[in-house]
């Protein structure tokens, strides 16, 4: 496990991109599993900007994104949230991009076949995650298994509130979402933690120093092989 704190967010993002870049130069097919939230949309931002310079190119690349919520309107809002931050900017193929659908009239079906696409794509090679202030992963709740895969889920009132701050929704967001589970998430080959804020600090503090416990859900990347953690000097404040 690797720990670094960054006097900003803007020095984060700047690394991060820097190893997603590395990444796809090693590997131009790389696989990557994709987070959605406020604490990506300035990496995303950087990664269109590094494609519009040419810097990185995103032709061969697959992405898989972590979850998806159901609202009112039955969209799949976390699809929209990245294809207005990401997707719609570079030089990604449509065919490349993988989200699950919360409009399947089966969702154990959407789930089981998102868990045979992963695996057929040779799985994740790089996966971006952020962490909820209650230590969630994904849509992976306080209490969920660390054995889970792809799945159905209960949200919490606090998720369902953050969601709406994200996507900055007028409707309705309903208590249930799709989303990897934390095995699959596990079986990532390296993982990028990101967390920045004051309102992150106990979330953080619990993730790095607090025993590995369902209670909080990151705990459990605590026993990845490649887990890289990069946190701004707020929310490293109680570490």
């Amino acid at each position: 496990m690797e720990i670094r704190i960054f006097e900003n967010s803007r020095k984060l993002v700047e690394e991060t991109s820097k190893i997603i870049c590395k990444e796809i130069k090693k590997k131009p097919n790389l696989v990557l599993g994709l987070a959605a939230g406020k604490t990506v949309i300035p990496l995303y931002r950087r990664l269109a900007r590094l494609y519009k310079n040419k810097k990185i190119n995103f032709s061969r690349i697959t992405t898989f994104n972590l979850d998806e919520c159901l609202d009112s309107t039955n969209k799949n809002i976390f699809r929209a949230f990245m294809e207005e931050n990401l997707f719609k900017k570079i030089n990604i193929k449509k065919s490349n991009i993988h989200s699950l659908d919360c409009n399947s009239k089966d969702s154990k079906k959407e789930c089981k076949e998102y868990e045979r696409k992963i695996k057929k794509a040779g799985g994740i090679d790089l996966q971006i995650l952020g962490i909820g202030v209650n230590g969630h992963i994904a849509f992976n709740e306080p209490g969920s298994s660390f054995n889970s895969k792809t799945r159905k889920v209960k949200l919490t009132k606090t998720t369902i509130i953050n969601i709406k701050k994200i996507v900055s929704l007028s409707t309705s967001v309903q208590r249930y979402a799709l989303t990897m589970g934390i095995k699959t998430i596990m079986e990532s080959k390296k993982i990028i933690l990101l967390a920045t804020g004051k309102h992150k600090a106990t979330t953080i503090h619990n993730l790095i120093q607090k025993k590995i416990t369902k209670k909080t859900p990151a705990s459990i990347l605590r026993r990845h092989n490649d887990l890289i953690i990069f946190i701004d000097k707020y929310s490293a404040s109680k570490i």
